[in-house]
């Protein structure tokens, strides 16, 4: 007997067509989904055409940029264009507002190429977005949305074939690729009560560089749970949403070097926390700044706004929020 997956996009035609909506959804995520594809390929083909390097310039975050980063920026581009439903788009890559469709419906911010640190080695790295509608009422002034007014936010760990996406009021998703280059087998993903399988993550080299209430949370808690860290957002927080726990990135404020310090903590708030937070929430958990404020609440005043972030287990986000309230 033959058998027979249901796609991602059957999966969210049924949940469009359910919900009484219109089908302009559909087509933005399939232009993510193509962009995706086309990414994951040029990673997989990365080493044999030379494109696993660096680039030789710096991006608007003042880092070095892979050749990886800048040619997944235009793919994400090309297709969020060519779908004709995106009137701005944010990009880690970009440092202004692109401009795309004046009558496109959303805003979408993405990092295309989260973690590209790891792809000398060939490790995994992400594709992260967030989506949210443009005032449909009347003109569109361009105002950037904090991350409880994002409809739907996900992820591709990438060349791992894997894609998770949150719906808003939905829940969370998982899908796996196929042979046929199709993402198959929706599952819900809740993030497991059973603290057997929690895990901490974060990057333990930094760990004097925290706040003294961080590091003594840390030190109280780290030998209760495993610990796993790859140093890429996406593989990190997919670890996360499948075993529990907490992923940390905590503010920078003890550096020796005083220009790495970064006291209102490194991550780009639009397009990696509050995409990640928003998922996080649809499967059931919860994600903080570095004041123990709610990540999604936060307003931001630039595209390119950076964060502390501790994501996960509401009980270990609870935690850990009582303690950066009490030292803010």
């Amino acid at each position: 007997m033959l058998s027979f997956e249901l796609t991602f996009m059957d999966f969210l035609l049924e949940h469009q067509e359910r919900h009484g909506r219109t089908y302009h959804f559909l087509i933005l995520m399939n232009s993510i989904l193509n962009a995706a594809k086309r990414i994951q390929h040029y990673y997989l083909t990365g080493a044999l055409r030379g494109n696993l390097g660096l680039a030789g310039c710096v991006n608007v975050q003042g880092e070095n940029a892979m050749k990886l980063d800048q040619i997944a920026n235009e793919v994400v581009k090309y297709y969020l264009s060519r779908s004709g439903r995106v009137i701005y788009a944010v990009s880690e890559e970009e440092e202004d507002l692109v401009s795309m469709n004046p009558s496109g419906r959303y805003f979408v911010y993405f990092d295309p190429m989260d973690g590209s640190s790891n792809i000398p080695h060939n490790l995994p790295v992400g594709f992260l977005f967030g989506i949210a509608k443009r005032n449909l009422e009347g003109p569109e002034d361009g105002h950037l949305r904090a991350g409880n007014e994002y409809i739907a936010a996900g992820m591709f760990v990438i060349p791992t074939g894997t894609f998770t996406i949150a719906l808003k009021e939905a829940g969370c998703w998982r899908f796996h690729i196929d042979e046929t280059m199709n993402y198959v087998k929706p599952t819900r993903l809740e993030l497991p009560a059973d603290r057997k399988s929690w895990e901490l993550s974060f990057n333990s080299a930094h760990r004097e560089y925290f706040s003294s209430g961080v590091r003594d949370w840390i030190e109280r808690n780290e030998k209760k749970y495993q610990f796993r860290y790859l140093g890429a957002l996406a593989g990190d927080f997919h670890r996360i949403l499948t075993n529990g726990g907490l992923f940390l990135y905590p503010a920078i404020v003890n550096h020796p070097d005083p220009k790495k310090n970064y006291p209102n903590g490194k991550l780009r708030l639009m397009y990696e926390a509050a995409v990640v937070s928003f998922m996080c929430q649809e499967a059931g958990g919860s994600a903080v700044d570095e004041k123990g404020q709610p990540i999604l609440s936060i307003k931001p005043s630039h595209q390119h706004q950076r964060t502390a972030l501790y994501l996960g287990s509401k009980e270990l986000v609870e935690e850990i929020a009582e303690v950066l309230k009490k030292q803010s």
